[in-house]
C-alpha cells in the first residue's frame, strides 16, 4: 500500500462510492472519528497537499515535504452526504489553529480540505462559511485541489482500533472518540 500515489476520482464506479480527502491534525484521530459514521465504507490515513512524491512518515514529520497528514474517506452518498462529512470535519478538530491540533504542531497537522471536483470545492467553501459562525477566531483551513494522495505506511492504518492502549490513543484519541460516540447516540434519539 505504501509508496504508490493515488489520484482518485470522486466516484468509485464499481459500487457508487464517493471519495473525500480531509486533514484535521493527526490522521490517527480523524481516522477514528470518521470510521464511526454510518455510510463510511473505508478510511485510509495518508499524505497529501505537498510536493514530495511517495513521502514517508519520517519525511512528513520533518516538515519539508509540504504534505499534511490526511484521511481519504470512501463513503456511500446514499447514506451520508459530503456536506455531513464536512460538518463532522468542523466538529472533529479546531480549524482556527494554524499548523497545530492539541499536542501536535507542524505544517503536517494543518487543517485542510482537498477537493476532487468543482462540486466538492463549492460545498467546502460554503461549509467553511457556515462553520465560521460557530468560531470566535477565523478558520484557517486550506481548501485546495487534490493532486495526489499517498497512503501512509501500513502500521498507521486503523491505528486507534489496533492500538487502543497506546498512551497517545488513551490520552488524546479516546476522549475525542467517546465525546463523538455520545454525539452520535444523541442524534439517534
Amino acid at each position: 500500500m505504501t509508496g504508490v500515489a493515488q489520484t482518485t476520482n470522486m466516484t468509485d464506479s464499481t459500487n457508487q462510492l464517493e471519495v473525500a480527502t480531509l486533514g484535521g491534525g493527526c490522521f490517527w484521530c480523524t481516522e477514528a472519528i470518521f470510521q464511526m459514521l454510518p455510510g463510511v465504507k473505508s478510511v485510509i490515513s495518508g499524505y497529501a497537499g505537498g510536493t514530495k512524491e511517495n513521502p514517508t512518515y519520517k519525511e512528513v514529520c520533518a516538515g519539508d515535504t509540504g504534505h499534511a497528514e490526511v484521511i481519504q474517506i470512501k463513503y456511500d452518498p446514499k447514506v451520508i452526504s459530503y456536506e455531513k462529512l464536512l460538518q463532522t470535519f468542523w466538529e472533529a478538530h479546531d480549524p482556527t489553529t494554524m499548523n497545530a491540533q492539541g499536542p501536535d504542531h507542524g505544517t503536517q497537522y494543518r487543517s485542510i480540505i482537498l477537493y476532487s471536483t468543482e462540486a466538492q470545492k463549492f460545498e467546502a467553501v460554503k461549509s467553511k462559511a457556515t462553520a465560521q459562525r460557530r468560531f470566535r477566531q477565523p478558520i484557517v483551513t486550506e481548501i485546495v485541489p487534490l493532486e495526489h494522495f499517498y497512503p501512509a505506511e501500513d502500521y498507521h492504518q486503523d491505528y486507534y482500533r489496533e492500538n487502543p492502549n497506546q498512551p497517545y490513543c488513551r490520552m488524546v484519541i479516546r476522549p475525542k472518540v467517546e465525546k463523538f460516540e455520545k454525539k452520535l447516540e444523541a442524534a439517534k434519539h
